[in-house]
């Protein structure tokens, strides 16, 4: 198995089954979609501080800088151990809000109604693509890993080399911009980001089938948070291009 989510590897079910024995509750689908529930909850709750304090004209720098390092240190606690998610993935939802309640707060004074508009489009691709899932009317093969976790991987070092270079004031060309090469990068990398959502259905579902220990289901909703949030940030970027032309 494998999966592009950084908080989904091939080996973390494997593991677990291996470190555990037979004596403990196991992990479930409906556990893990209740687990999910609550973080998106979660997520939503804390969202709701920094939006109020931007409609309010404060600033919210602490909360966007903070809720994004704070999400990445939490996320990578969770991700190398995976028996702490019950504490840390509820924490990593909280910070997240935060980070996505400041920005979400940012771009809707630019861009009325763009909040909502990204809300919609996420959840409304993350029900569409678990529909199409569990009807098979996608499959996952090995060869579309192979893909999604090649384009994830491209995607995420175009962001760390785009990102270094703004520190030497290097700007890469029409990428970011409302043109229709910006437009199209943010619709290819919308699709990948998608495509992960997929990928961490079919690794939940094999988990479940694997037998690992109930506390996996906090891991599993917070592998699907990582992939949300990024569709998310996604979407904003993608309808302010299009708000821009």
């Amino acid at each position: 198995m494998r999966t592009s989510n950084p908080a989904l590897n091939e080996n973390t079910f494997r593991q677990v089954v291996t470190r555990s024995g037979f004596d403990v509750e196991r992990m479930t689908l409906d556990g893990t979609v209740n687990r999910t529930g609550m973080l998106l909850l979660l997520a939503v709750v804390a969202a709701l501080y920094p939006w109020s304090l931007v409609q309010q004209g404060e600033n919210t720098a602490l909360y966007w800088m903070g809720g994004a390092i704070g999400g990445l240190i939490f996320g990578l606690i969770t991700s190398f151990k995976p028996a702490w998610s019950p504490i840390t993935a509820p924490i990593y939802a909280v910070l997240e809000g935060l980070f996505l309640g400041a920005i979400s707060g940012l771009f809707e004074m630019r861009y009325p109604g763009i909040a909502i508009q990204a809300v919609g489009l996420t959840l409304g691709t993350a029900g569409a693509l678990l529909l199409a899932y569990r009807s098979r009317l996608i499959k996952v093969t090995e060869n579309f890993r192979l893909g999604v976790v090649a384009a994830t991987g491209g995607i995420c070092l175009f962001y760390l080399a785009s990102w270094v270079l703004g520190f030497f004031g290097i700007q890469i060309p029409l990428i970011h911009g409302s043109g229709l090469v910006g437009i199209g990068f943010s619709l290819i990398v919308v699709g990948v980001a998608a495509l992960n959502l997929v990928l961490d259905f079919d690794f939940i579902e094999n988990g479940v089938a694997a037998g690992v220990p109930k506390y996996m289901e906090w891991y599993g909703a917070f592998g699907l948070m990582v992939t949300l949030v990024w569709l998310y940030v996604e979407f904003l970027r993608l309808l302010s291009k299009l708000r821009d032309r």
